[in-house]
């Protein structure tokens, strides 16, 4: 899954987006919040789950991302599910909506992290799986384990 890089704190993962998709490519991009949604994001209160990415006028944006409100804060919360602007590079953008009109792919978000003091986002180029696919990964999974309980009562 993802790898923790030096320097780098992770918030969330995205396990769901694991099991329903083949992720094809992975990018970072950095993520427009406010204040009170950063400290919201410190205390762990947010999940990706059944989160996806949109295009809208050149610009990518997250749909689905649900950021608890801040408890301390008061009128300055925001609406948990709202829309938040994914910040990239207009070339990568512009390659990623054009990947994404392929069939089947999607663009999914898969962690989020602190990289320093920004939080930034891991979004994949994603595959649908169908159903035969989800359960040989399942199969896969489960043969691991027995191998590696097999192991471990061996020694």
């Amino acid at each position: 899954m993802a790898v923790q890089k030096q320097g780098t704190k992770q918030i969330t993962a995205n396990k769901k987006a694991w099991h329903d998709y083949f992720i094809e490519d992975r990018y970072e991009c950095g993520i427009e919040l406010f204040g009170t949604e950063v400290k919201s994001i410190r205390q762990g209160t947010v999940s990706l789950k059944d989160s996806y990415c949109i295009f809208r006028d050149g610009e990518i944006f997250i749909k689905g991302m649900h950021i608890s409100p801040y408890e301390k804060g008061n009128i300055f919360n925001k609406d948990p599910l709202r829309e938040r602007k994914l910040l990239m590079h207009r070339r990568e953008i512009m390659n990623l909506f054009g990947k994404t009109k392929q069939d089947g792919y999607a663009l999914v978000p898969l962690s989020l992290y602190f990289k320093r003091s920004r939080v930034k986002v891991e979004i994949g180029l994603a595959k649908g799986k169908k159903l035969h696919d989800k359960r040989d990964s399942i199969a896969k999974r489960d043969a691991a384990r027995e191998m590696d309980r097999a192991l471990k009562s061996r020694r």
